[in-house]
């Protein structure tokens, strides 16, 4: 796996502990957690550094809805960090 792949993965681990902390009262739950994750990897990660640009916030919601949708169908054990950050990378990478 590549340096960024990784690193993207970490954020984005990072990123689900943060939610779920700030959302603990609920034990995580938030319908709209794909713009919660958006806003918070644009805003207050090293994300557009990884990617090598600074996606369109829209555009990383409905990427991260797709990972979901894509990581469920799937039904692998890979875990969902990995598999949505490389597909992060393929969609944004410069």
């Amino acid at each position: 796996m590549s340096a960024n792949v990784s690193q993207i993965g970490e954020l984005l681990h990072e990123a689900a502990e943060t939610h779920h902390r700030v959302y603990r009262i609920v034990d995580g739950a938030d319908d709209d957690w794909a713009s919660w994750y958006a806003t918070w990897l644009l805003d207050l990660s090293e994300l557009a550094d990884e990617l090598g640009t600074r996606p369109v916030r829209s555009h990383l919601v409905h990427a991260l809805v797709q990972c979901d949708r894509d990581y469920t169908a799937a039904g692998t054990d890979e875990p969902w960090p990995r598999f949505y950050a490389r597909d992060l990378t393929r969609r944004f990478s410069t």
